[in-house]
């Protein structure tokens, strides 16, 4: 039975990032230019930002100028104020580099494309203090959850979806069910992760993207070469084309070749749209893989080859952080 299920929540994209960004931390902040506040734009539709010189430099003042600035209205139409006026940040604690915030009942009542667009920049203004390495959101003293129930937990920037291309998108949110390769090697652990993502993302190209960047269970590695990278993924009449680069073909004779290529299969034929799965290697199928699996086949979905289970877990996916974000600039 397939265990995908996208749930067509829709809205308009509340990604972040300008191109240039310097990395380290998922931190916001830029060396030339300084801090930046978040808004939301005038159609309270996407975040967009604009310069900002913070008047203050410890960390806790620092804090609390964020928290004004976030609740005040700018002096320019296109650049929105985060919150309703209904909504506040009544107190907050820093501890250990964990910043929480408290928000007055009325932020739980918010639409649900609005606040994830409000949660959205509140964590990408606070991101940008050098000493903040995640941000926890509660409501009526109680941890934000998402629209399942489950709490959101610790937020930073790589919490949010990032997708270039349109400025503007549809956000979904799906359950995948990956397969990756047990610490043995000699089998598959089953994995589920809940996952949200722009629709300028094909479901493919993101099972392969999740396949690529590797489990979150304890009791799993990944399967595919780590020096692997995805050249296109394509589906026509229920058959999948997965063209891999040549860090595919890489030894690791720590994992068996079947569960390598099964990883790929069986994770892809999750999807009601795939039947079979073909791998090439830069547009070439006529390889045999480690001399034992033809990749001119188009392998079907097998389970045998699944020993356990492993854990199920949020994530959001992170891709280009280029054309992403709107700059008042």
């Amino acid at each position: 039975m397939k265990r995908l299920k996208t749930t067509g929540i829709l809205f308009c994209v509340f990604l972040l990032l300008i191109s240039g960004l310097a990395a380290g931390c998922g931190r916001h902040r830029q060396e030339n230019t300084g801090y930046f506040l978040f808004y939301l734009n005038k159609q309270r539709e996407k975040i967009v930002s604009k310069s900002y010189d913070p008047e203050s430099t410890d960390t806790k003042d620092l804090i609390e100028e964020f928290i004004t600035r976030m609740s005040e209205d700018s002096d320019d139409v296109d650049y929105q104020k985060i919150f309703p006026d209904n909504v506040k940040i009544e107190r907050y604690e820093y501890t250990d580099h964990q910043l929480y915030l408290y928000f007055n009942k009325a932020y739980g009542d918010m639409p649900t494309t609005e606040e994830v667009l409000c949660r959205g920049a509140v964590v990408h203004n606070m991101m940008q203090i050098h000493d903040i390495d995640g941000v926890s959101i509660y409501v009526n003293n109680l941890p934000l959850t998402d629209a399942n129930g489950n709490e959101v937990g610790i937020l930073t920037n790589d919490s949010f979806v990032e997708n270039p291309g349109e400025k503007i998108n549809n956000i979904q949110e799906a359950n995948l069910t990956l397969y990756f390769a047990s610490t043995t090697g000699d089998g598959l652990v089953r994995e589920t992760q809940h996952v949200y993502y722009s629709s300028n993302t094909s479901l493919e190209k993101l099972i392969m993207e999740r396949l690529l960047d590797g489990p979150k269970s304890s009791n799993a590695r990944s399967a595919i070469p780590d020096t692997t990278q995805l050249v296109s993924v394509s589906v026509m009449d229920g058959a999948c084309l997965v063209n891999l680069d040549e860090g595919f073909l890489n030894q690791n004779f720590e994992i068996k070749e079947d569960v390598i290529i099964y990883s790929i299969v069986d994770s892809l034929t999750e999807l009601d749209t795939i039947n079979t799965v073909q791998i090439a290697v830069n547009g070439k199928t006529d390889i045999t893989y480690r001399d034992k699996m033809s990749l001119g086949e188009y392998y079907k979905r097998d389970l045998d080859l699944v020993t356990e289970d492993g854990d199920e877990v949020e994530v959001v996916q992170k891709q280009e952080k280029e054309g992403l974000l709107d700059s008042g600039e």
